[in-house]
């Protein structure tokens, strides 16, 4: 039998890895970068990145091998050594990759619950998708709305709340990396802190008909001084068409409290109704 020159065959596995990873990280696959999220994000791509590529190296090397040293010979029209397997290589071959996958699937899940935590300052925005426009919600500031144009402070922590009003549709502003889908009848969230002022773009990035490419909105980062005094300018509030069963119901109550006056209830006074019963 054949020994395997195994010395020479992972050497030639080390080199193209470490080649096809050199290159590989040379390009920017996300662009610029404006949330706090993005640095362990990119890590992760990278860390990633090295793993396939030596993986991908191993086998390119292993199969150019076996296919140069085991090709058919000139005149040679039989069938071949009859193949019996081999147990132990077997479970090699699974093991080893079990084992990537387990690694980097934890090391996801490390990130993510990282970059989920949640602040207690943070700020919540509801946004709401519908072919092909978005709007988006500032509950914070009394229900107040803006279509087509999202604000928030820099160096906040932002609580974002989908809601997909037809179809299912995906929120993303690439210098921030985290997407997330909207899908009908229930409430997605991801939590986001834009560490960087400018003006980006928000895409949807699911395919939801055939204005799906216009699907785009304005997303401005900006003082938090701005940010206020852009909210405070806002003239317009949620639609109750937009409204989910339990946003509906809470805004119901609340003006029912109002109407009422009832003390304790969280919401503020009017001054404007007599509460004298």
């Amino acid at each position: 039998m054949t020994r395997l020159p195994i010395f020479k065959l992972v050497l030639a596995t080390l080199v193209l890895g470490a080649l096809q990873s050199v290159v590989l990280l040379q390009v920017n696959w996300f662009g610029d970068a404006a949330a706090t999220a993005t640095g362990p994000i990119d890590t992760l791509m990278d860390v990633t990145i090295v793993v396939s590529s030596f993986v991908f190296a191993l086998v390119c090397v292993f199969l150019g091998y076996a296919v140069y040293k085991w090709r058919v010979k000139p005149g040679d029209e039989g069938d071949g050594l009859p193949i019996h397997g081999n147990t132990k290589l077997e479970v090699w071959w699974t093991l080893i990759p079990v084992l990537i996958v387990v690694g980097l699937a934890g090391y996801s899940w490390a990130v993510l619950v990282d970059i989920e935590k949640k602040d207690a300052d943070r700020i919540n925005v509801d946004v709401y998708s519908q072919q092909f426009e978005w709007t988006f919600g500032y509950p914070d500031s009394g229900g107040k709305s803006s279509e087509g144009e999202l604000h928030v402070p820099v160096n906040r922590q932002i609580d974002f709340k989908f809601h997909a009003q037809d179809v299912i549709h995906s929120f993303w502003v690439p210098e921030w990396r985290i997407k997330k889908d909207n899908v009908p009848g229930i409430t997605t969230d991801a939590v986001i802190t834009p560490d960087r002022e400018g003006t980006f773009q928000l895409i949807c990035t699911e395919l939801c008909g055939i204005g799906h490419t216009t699907m785009r909105a304005k997303v401005v980062v900006e003082s938090e001084e701005k940010y206020n005094q852009w909210v405070a300018g806002l003239k317009e509030k949620v639609s109750p068409f937009l409204l989910t069963a339990d946003q509906a119901f809470e805004a119901q109550r609340k003006a029912e409290e109002r109407e009422k006056g009832i003390e304790g209830s969280g919401v503020e006074e009017t001054g404007s109704g007599d509460h004298s019963d």
